[in-house]
């Protein structure tokens, strides 16, 4: 290979990567580790050897004949079909004006390898299959073109065979020498370069006969690559399909989905199936956000959302255990345990071996990997195991640690006090009680009552400006800067706005509904019911799919107004799975929840895929936008799938995946009266409600200086270490009853030297 002359034009255009917009997903439930997805009739993905590992970009057809030539992925004329919803063996068809070509993808259960089984039909017309390298994900590949198609870059190669063989093959730098730029100039393959090395290559092959297999195989070397892509051509096809269609049915016919009209079943089948798709096996129960590149087709992006974010992850779990997969969900569990860091929390996200990728820390992504603990053991599929514990142990020892503000919320952009997060810290919390006993435990609930009675204080506003037209009272807000920063009076930055600072109270979004979800407050809490309806007015729009909602007022995440890719800046579009999240809320107040789960079934792309956003604006043909459809977001996202799966359980069963009865128990839908509220820096409080008792704490060991009413009965006393990482200095209600303040600094006896800073504390209410 090295003695050959490589085609010129090198190292070819900058790269981009595949569009998001996908029709199915698809890998086989066996050994093999291929992942596939198809879009615009074609494979425009490859995973291999786990789902966080881009091998392609695509791998199309071109039909060419007595009259010109067609690639097939740009004239959007094909149907697609599955042989059930929850058996991904997709078959396209697509047809042109003098031809039809149908395609079957189907990856192999023992090898790791794609196949492809092609006809093509039409007088005169010959098939090219063409392949564009990406490997690792990396821009810089090269490719040799003989007998077969073959591609490296580092440790992974591929090699792309057809059992009919090749009549003439190409390889060539993308932009100048591809087999698409040879159409495009000369009107049909003349072009035979054997090698395209260290750039953005494609690679090309006209195909011998009209009928045939393809197989594109995988391996860390070229040779591994043919030797599988062979073989598998080897083995007979119809019993590999066989085998394929099998295991996806023994595993879809365990599927346990309420009794639904046969439209929403197919639509939960297919939504089991997609997230069961985004597994790895590499690293079994690891489950990516999408085996997709949001807005992929206007930049080359290494990381997408082919990554495990934790809170995706437990998503996913929630809706596989309303399913009935308590296998699937467990090994979710025990793959968390696995990637848990020493400290006790998740990396932001992370490659499916465990390797961070962002960096921020979020607390809901600490908190819902307890809950998932918690749900499988409601459901008895989950015994206390050392590794079960020692995961629920150490990750409570971080929330305890560091709440009750989160570095980042769930949207993943600002730090301080959100509902969503302290809903599931707070359920974290009461529901991991019973594994601790005596001070401990109940130290873990006092403190979940003090975050619990204190969420409105944090991201509740009164006499807000969003509310005064409606004549609400007041309102949730989507989040609030730490109490140091200003609390709800403070300034939340926009990320992805010019411009974007805006007051934390002028800022809304659904996060609240998870108070309700959790079972902290009820649907009918006044509220409740007041945030409601400012969402309803200001982030509710209709579209021809259904009632779709915005993450918050002023997004930025999504299209330019003119229908151009995100590019760090844009318009918030609507989210299907917030429609999904609206409808449970809608199942708290005894509303139907019917409009909700059909609006999320129409939400869809060609293959029932449900996206992470979808456009609403008037119809952009340029960009391929259509009103109540997907945008060039991620397609398809597991969370919505889960949503959508969590919606139609709750529906049947009355009560959310996220609701546990510890939970439900001890609130019953009402802020407590909390017996201590814990004071620390990050949340500190400067008036205590009389009749309370007061906890002073901070992460190390520090001497506290203290005094009461204006510094008078002035002692020294040190923080006491509890066995969940804090120290504190608690005093009990008794001890404040003719105290109308407290006063304290500290003192760090490691450095030997003073904090600096005083604080002061109110009783009120006498």
């Amino acid at each position: 290979m090295d003695e050959v002359q490589d085609a010129p034009g090198g190292p070819g255009t900058p790269p981009t990567w595949s569009s998001s917009d996908k029709d199915m997903v698809t890998t086989a439930l066996g050994p093999s580790r291929v992942w596939a997805t198809l879009g615009h009739g074609i494979v425009n993905e490859v995973y291999w050897p786990s789902t966080g590992r881009p091998q392609i970009r695509d791998l199309g057809f071109i039909v060419a004949g007595p009259n010109g030539w067609t690639e097939v992925k740009r004239t959007e004329r094909y149907l697609l079909s599955l042989p059930r919803p929850y058996v991904p063996l997709p078959s396209v068809v697509h047809e042109g004006d003098d031809f039809r070509l149908e395609l079957e993808f189907l990856p192999h259960p023992l090898r790791d390898v794609l196949l492809i089984r092609f006809a093509l039909s039409g007088e005169g017309m010959k098939l090219h299959a063409l392949v564009a390298p990406h490997l690792n994900g990396m821009p810089t590949n090269s490719g040799f073109a003989g007998a077969d198609l073959m591609a490296s870059e580092g440790e992974a190669a591929l090699c792309l065979y057809a059992d009919t063989g090749f009549s003439r093959t190409s390889a060539g730098y993308v932009g100048t020498s591809d087999g698409w730029q040879d159409f495009a100039r000369n009107g049909r393959m003349t072009w035979q370069y054997p090698a395209a090395r260290n750039g953005n290559i494609a690679l090309i092959g006209e195909l011998a006969a009209s009928n045939g297999i393809l197989a594109l195989g995988f391996s860390q070397t070229p040779e591994g690559a043919r030797t599988l892509a062979r073989s598998a051509l080897a083995d007979d096809y119809n019993e590999t399909r066989t085998l394929f269609v099998s295991g996806w049915e023994n595993w879809g016919r365990t599927l346990k989905l309420p009794y639904a009209s046969p439209e929403t079943r197919h639509a939960a089948e297919l939504s089991a199936m997609v997230i069961k798709v985004h597994e790895d096996r590499t690293y079994a129960g690891a489950v990516v956000a999408s085996l997709s590149v949001p807005w992929g087709a206007s930049h080359d992006d290494a990381g997408g959302y082919h990554l495990v974010w934790t809170r995706d992850t437990v998503e996913a779990a929630f809706a596989l255990i309303t399913a009935g997969q308590f296998e699937d969900a467990g090994r979710t569990l025990d793959y968390l345990i696995g990637t848990q860091a020493p400290g006790g929390n998740w990396a932001q996200n992370y490659y499916p071996d465990g390797r961070g990728y962002w960096t921020g820390k979020q607390l809901d992504e600490v908190a819902l990997p307890v809950l998932l603990a918690s749900k499988l053991r409601a459901v008895g599929h989950l015994t206390n195991s050392p590794p079960e514990m020692a995961m629920v142990r150490t990750a409570i020892d971080f929330i305890v640690r560091n709440g009750p503000m989160s570095d980042q919320d769930r949207w993943e952009e600002n730090a301080g006090a959100s509902p969503f997060t302290l809903a599931v810290v707070v359920a974290a919390l009461v529901t991991s009680a019973d594994y601790y006993a005596g001070a401990d435990r109940d130290y873990l609930l006092s403190l979940a009552d003090c975050w619990n009675e204190r969420i409105e204080d944090w991201t509740y506003v009164v006499d807000g400006r969003l509310g005064r037209d409606l004549g609400l009272p007041g309102y949730y807000i989507r989040l609030a800067p730490r109490p140091d920063e200003g609390g709800p009076e403070g300034i939340v930055s926009r990320r992805n706005v010019m411009h974007g600072d805006v007051p934390a109270g002028e800022l809304i979004g659904m996060e609240f509904l998870y108070l309700v979800r959790t079972g902290l407050r009820s649907a009918d809490d006044p509220r409740i019911v007041a945030t409601v309806k400012l969402v309803d007015k200001l982030l509710a729009a209709q579209t021809p799919a259904g009632i779709g909602y915005y993450r918050y007022n002023g997004d930025g995440y999504g299209e330019h107004e003119d229908g151009a890719p995100f590019d760090g800046q844009g318009v918030g579009r609507l989210w299907p799975l917030l429609t999904g999240e609206r409808g449970h809320f809608a199942l708290a107040e005894g509303a139907d929840v019917t409009p909700y789960l059909e609006a999320m079934m129409r939400m869809v792309g060609r293959g029932g895929l449900i996206p992470e956003q979808i456009w609403d604006s008037a119809d952009i043909t340029d960009f391929g936008l259509e009103t109540g459809k997907p945008t060039g977001s991620a397609m398809p996202l597991v969370w919505a799938h889960s949503e959508f799966l969590k919606l139609l359980a709750a529906h049947q069963t009355g009560t959310p995946a996220e609701q546990f009865d510890a939970v439900v128990t001890r609130y019953r839908g009402a802020p407590p009266v909390a017996a201590t509220w814990h004071w620390r820096e990050t949340s500190a409080f400067s008036r205590l409600p009389a009749g309370r008792g007061l906890s002073i704490e901070a992460t190390q060991p520090l001497s506290l200086h203290i005094g009461f009413n204006n510094w008078r009965r002035v002692k020294d006393v040190q923080l006491v270490e509890n066995g969940l990482g804090m120290f504190v200095y608690h005093l009990h209600p008794e001890a404040l009853t003719d105290i109308s303040s407290v006063q304290f600094t500290f003192f760090d006896p490691a450095r030997e030297q003073w904090l600096g800073r005083d604080f002061k504390i109110d009783i009120v209410g006498k």
